[in-house]
């Protein structure tokens, strides 16, 4: 497979994680206790609602069509952000969790955009890295406003008192807890021969 069309499949996927954004982000904005935070994903949501258009004049300019792949990280992503709206926390603990769900997401796109641009310069495509160089720099700052927005979360959250009593896991987090045993089994073999 040509670079380029590497090139094409990743703008692709981009595509795809912020399209699936313009439905995640309203529902983070809602489920966020915290005024600033449901702020930073309004105003990122329309943020993102133009990094879709300049993708499509990405796809535009090199004759190409958008649609084609589904991005299967940011789905991943996005659930768990689902997952922080469902924990049972109150008031800071639970934005913490938001937080954490917010800034994966920006840095896999911040990630997934530095590729692409690097692919673009590669080939000599000046336009195409100039424009998704304008998303890299919108979600550089967003992940910033983020981090900044969440030191008064984090520090109201360590000021909580810990539950007396640990509440019962859900069904989700049963699962979630079998899952991560298994993760650690299948790693354990490679782990000890990295201690060797």
């Amino acid at each position: 497979m040509a670079l380029k069309e590497v090139l094409i499949d990743e703008l692709r996927d981009m595509y795809s994680a912020e399209n699936q954004l313009i439905k995640a982000l309203p529902k983070l904005a809602k489920g966020a206790k915290d005024q600033t935070l449901k702020t930073l994903f309004t105003d990122h949501l329309e943020e993102t609602k133009g990094q879709v258009e300049r993708l499509k004049q990405v796809f535009q300019s090199l004759g190409e069509k958008p649609t084609g792949q589904h991005c299967n990280g940011m789905e991943g992503v996005i659930e768990e952000g689902a997952d922080a709206l469902e924990k049972d926390e109150e008031g800071p603990s639970f934005d913490s969790g938001i937080v954490g769900a917010a800034l994966r997401t920006e840095h896999y796109e911040i990630a997934g955009y530095e590729a692409c641009i690097s692919m673009a310069k590669t080939l000599g495509l000046s336009e195409v890295a100039s424009m998704l160089s304008e998303n890299l720099t919108e979600e550089l700052t967003a992940a910033k406003k983020i981090t900044a927005a969440a030191q008064p979360i984090l520090k109201a959250a360590a000021r909580q008192p810990e539950e007396a009593e640990k509440k019962p896991k859900s069904g989700k987090e049963k699962y979630s807890d079998k899952k991560s045993k298994e993760d650690e089994k299948k790693a354990a073999p490679d782990l000890k021969k990295r201690a060797a």
